[in-house]
């Protein structure tokens, strides 16, 4: 029997499945829960661990279909060093934003991780990002869902 080859495609397919997305969210999750949600019906066999910065968030995240999901500081901290791809809130990467619920250690892992990080941009918590236009948190969410496909298509 002739031995069937993989092709280089399917390979490649399927390595995007092993990739590791990191969605991070604070507050009661809401960003986080339309990442996920929007990963999820775009991407079903993605594996996408979510981190809260309080429990609320990362309920909301797992019950929108994270694979995993832990909350706070140590968790965004090991997370941040397995993650591939690193999304939610531009607050993130900036100490004490989202209300305070980001620390310096957590916005330090985010900011040195050798993942990609795709940030959307809110203008609240005293930080305000211009030239972005007037965007619903729907078309910033699907941005940046449409990032997380040309990083996985490379």
């Amino acid at each position: 029997m002739a031995r069937r080859h993989a092709s280089l495609t399917t390979v490649k397919d399927n390595a995007r499945l092993f990739m590791n997305i990191l969605v991070i969210d604070a507050h009661g999750g809401g960003v986080g829960k339309q990442l996920v949600t929007s990963l999820r019906e775009t991407f079903p066999d993605l594996d996408i661990m979510a981190v809260g910065t309080n429990s609320t968030a990362t309920s909301v995240m797992l019950k929108a279909g994270a694979n995993h999901a832990a909350t706070g500081e140590n968790a965004v901290v090991v997370a941040c060093r397995k993650a591939d791809i690193i999304i939610g809130p531009l607050g993130i990467v900036i100490a004490d934003s989202l209300y305070g619920e980001i620390t310096p250690t957590m916005a330090l892992a985010v900011a040195q991780s050798n993942a990609t990080r795709i940030l959307i941009p809110f203008n609240h918590c005293d930080n305000t990002v211009v030239g972005i236009g007037d965007y619903t948190v729907g078309k910033l969410v699907q941005e940046a869902i449409d990032e997380v496909a040309k990083r996985l298509k490379r």
